[in-house]
């Protein structure tokens, strides 16, 4: 396609994104106070225990600010398996019947990563928290502004949710044959370098515990990527080779 095509075409793919997340987000509205609620649990345990930790909104309109930000947040993980597909075909416009199978299965996988990426960033939430609390004087107490919390929240889900899919998009590149294995295993040490800046960064420097899980989980998909595109490359290897031995007779 020419350039003109490749941006109506993203805008196309846009479109039903932007609607796909938007119908996602009533949805999402509706479950936002327990969300919230969950959401805010750790600083609740911690009032009672301690009784130093208390989420406080610093404007009139913090509470409804608060409420679409989570709608939003919970749009964008509900509509995964829309906006997921139309990243996948839009990079690969004009599907034939095996690329086709190929989005079957990258949906099949890149939704449940997403899905358990966003679960990993929950679970290592409330620790990140507790450790954070626990440099607090005995004499003093917390008073969280409760858009920054959440803040804090919302996008640790989705930037780990989003990591864990970047695995997939490799073995994407490799079916299509931009991106071959050698070349993922050669870039190893790079991968595992800025997945530790990610989770560096994703965690407290203090919590060498939560960094460690969730770097974890990352390297493995990273090397499980490779081996998948290694398996491929080495099928069409081996299809080439058959193809070219008839074509010499």
């Amino acid at each position: 396609m020419s350039l003109g095509e490749h941006l109506v075409e993203l805008r196309k793919r846009l479109f039903i994104i932007a609607a796909g997340v938007v119908i996602a987000m009533i949805g999402g509205f509706v479950l936002s106070e327990w969300a919230i609620r969950m959401m805010a649990a750790p600083i609740t345990e911690i009032a009672v225990e301690r009784g130093q930790a208390l989420l406080n909104f610093d404007a009139v309109t913090g509470a409804f600010d608060l409420r679409m930000k989570v709608a939003l947040t919970l749009g964008i993980v509900i509509s995964s398996p829309i906006w997921l597909y139309q990243i996948w075909a839009f990079l690969v416009p004009g599907l034939t019947r095996k690329e086709i199978g190929y989005a079957l299965g990258f949906l099949l996988s890149a939704v449940p990563l997403f899905l358990a990426g966003c679960a990993a960033g929950w679970l290592i939430m409330p620790h990140i928290v507790e450790l954070m609390v626990g440099f607090t004087p005995a004499e003093a107490s917390n008073f969280f502004n409760a858009g920054i919390y959440f803040d804090f929240v919302l996008k640790l889900l989705l930037a780990i949710g989003i990591a864990f899919v970047v695995p997939v998009f490799l073995v994407l590149l490799n079916f299509v044959g931009v991106l071959s294995a050698a070349t993922i295993i050669k870039s190893w040490r790079i991968a595992v370098l800025v997945i530790a800046v990610f989770c560096a960064i994703s965690t407290p420097a203090a919590d060498v515990i939560s960094m460690f899980l969730l770097a974890i989980p990352m390297i493995i998909l990273y090397f499980a990527a490779y081996g998948v595109a290694y398996v491929h490359d080495r099928r069409a290897a081996k299809r080439q080779a058959v193809l070219d031995a008839e074509l010499a007779l």
